[in-house]
């Protein structure tokens, strides 16, 4: 297995700095860059480890702090396991930096790190992929969206208000993507109805966007969260196969 090489980097961004966790082999060389955005709950050893997976497999991730606003690493005082049944406070903390990120602030930030992975020696010239996990599966929907030029392919795991009624829904972004597109849905996940389901497969499909829904059986909202209660090892190792098949073809 590719050596891989962890550390901590500080994103210059429109409205401050956020620091990142970047992964990548360790050979110096220049490799695809990979754009992972965090679920809720941030980054944490879980995540950081779900990076180096990636950069195994031959990528330079970046992992923002999507919530540097609140502060540096770790923003939130979680437990090594979290299980929302016995530490329902825990959204208590989580909730209100949720609703600061706001769709302006969220695109405006996605530029920075796309960005600084153009500028880096230690990613490949070209676009690159977007993976995104909870609500960061809305945050890679809507940059592929928004930086059509930049992202080859993204994909979302377990999201949630994929596609809403609201104005200014993810999946209104659809018109202006270019990227191939995978999602991994929950078939237990209040947050993402059948209804939102098939908005969204819709508006991909009259858009002309390649894409691939899909529903993992018996998966609940945070599947691939091994720290979590949510976690299903199956719908984790069918991601995955499916976050690598979708990245080879890019790359």
């Amino acid at each position: 297995m590719t050596s891989v090489q962890g550390t901590v980097v500080d994103i210059p961004t429109e409205d401050g700095t956020a620091d990142a966790y970047l992964a990548r082999p360790a050979d110096e060389l220049p490799h695809p860059g990979v754009l992972f955005y965090q679920d809720a709950f941030g980054i944490r050893p879980h995540l950081r480890s779900m990076a180096d997976r990636l950069a195994a497999a031959g990528y330079t991730v970046l992992v923002p702090n999507v919530f540097y606003r609140h502060g540096r690493t770790p923003v939130f005082d979680l437990p090594e396991f979290i299980d929302l049944d016995s530490r329902p406070d825990v959204w208590g903390q989580i909730g209100p930096v949720m609703q600061e990120l706001t769709p302006e602030r969220a695109l405006r930030d996605a530029g920075a790190y796309l960005r600084w992975l153009a500028d880096s020696p230690l990613v490949a010239d070209g676009p690159v992929a977007v993976t995104g996990y909870c609500m960061g599966a809305r945050l890679a929907l809507r940059t592929a969206g928004a930086y059509p030029e930049r992202v080859a392919a993204a994909a979302g795991f377990h999201g949630g208000q994929l596609a809403t009624d609201a104005p200014d829904s993810p999946h209104l972004a659809a018109e202006h993507i270019t990227a191939e597109l995978y999602f991994g849905h929950a078939d237990d996940d209040p947050s993402l109805p059948e209804e939102q389901m098939r908005r969204l497969e819709d508006a991909l499909t009259a858009a002309g966007v390649r894409h691939r829904c899909e529903v993992y059986p018996g998966a609940q909202h945070g599947y691939t969260q091994a720290d979590t209660a949510s976690y299903q090892k199956e719908g984790d190792e069918r991601h995955w196969a499916a976050l690598l098949d979708l990245l080879a073809r890019t790359f």
